[in-house]
């Protein structure tokens, strides 16, 4: 059966993207065009536009649409912007964030995972701007300034040892907390928190609760 990635992708927009409070045009419209069945394995494709996570080669998981679509609208990215993100994945969210920003430098601590990713975006002649870095981005560190940091994983604290990689009047998007009650906020380059939504995806590499024994 041929899937109609078409339909497909514009049913995803109206019936999970906007009922989840997406109204930014611009990040709709991203969403509504670029093709997330290119950013996934053969076996999962016709799940692309499913509301559910999806594998990644590395055991991780692509978090579902709607935490997409809120992602890119809470972080309000404009043009000219510089954007980091930590998390390639499959280098889907990566391609979003270049069609709203000037550039993007993504930090993937599994070589595999970035060979994909990179593979991803180069087949679907997308991220010209996107740079993909090997990197744990929980070691890194740079004397750039960024508009905007996405982290697409959890961590268990909210990681304010980033806050300093942001320009005035930048902003970071993560999910942090405990499974399975995560929070995601938005973090001001001056550390004011915004509560966006509770949700649980896969920590970052290095971020999960250290295991809590008991006797």
């Amino acid at each position: 059966m041929t899937i109609d990635y078409n339909h497909a992708r514009e049913l995803m927009v109206e019936q999970q993207i906007r009922p989840w409070d997406v109204l930014e045009l611009r990040v709709l419209n991203v969403l509504a065009t670029l093709p997330r069945e290119a950013f996934i394995a053969a076996p999962n494709k016709a799940l692309a536009y499913s509301d559910i996570e999806l594998p990644l080669a590395n055991g991780s998981h692509m978090m579902k649409p709607v935490i997409e679509g809120r992602l890119l609208q809470a972080l309000d990215i404009r043009d000219g912007e510089a954007v980091l993100e930590i998390g390639s994945g499959s280098g889907f969210m990566a391609a979003c964030l270049g069609q709203l920003a000037r550039e993007v430098l993504s930090l993937e601590i599994d070589a595999g995972q970035a060979e994909i990713a990179r593979a991803n975006l180069d087949a679907a002649r997308l991220g010209d701007n996107v740079r993909i870095e090997i990197a744990d981005a929980l070691a890194w560190d740079t004397e750039r300034r960024f508009d905007a940091i996405a982290i697409t994983a959890a961590m268990t604290q909210i990681p304010t040892a980033m806050l300093k990689w942001l320009r005035p009047g930048g902003r970071l998007f993560v999910i942090h907390g405990q499974a399975p009650a995560m929070e995601a906020v938005l973090v001001s380059a001056e550390g004011k928190i915004t509560s966006l939504f509770e949700t649980d995806i896969d920590y970052l590499r290095g971020a999960a609760p250290t295991p809590q024994f008991t006797f």
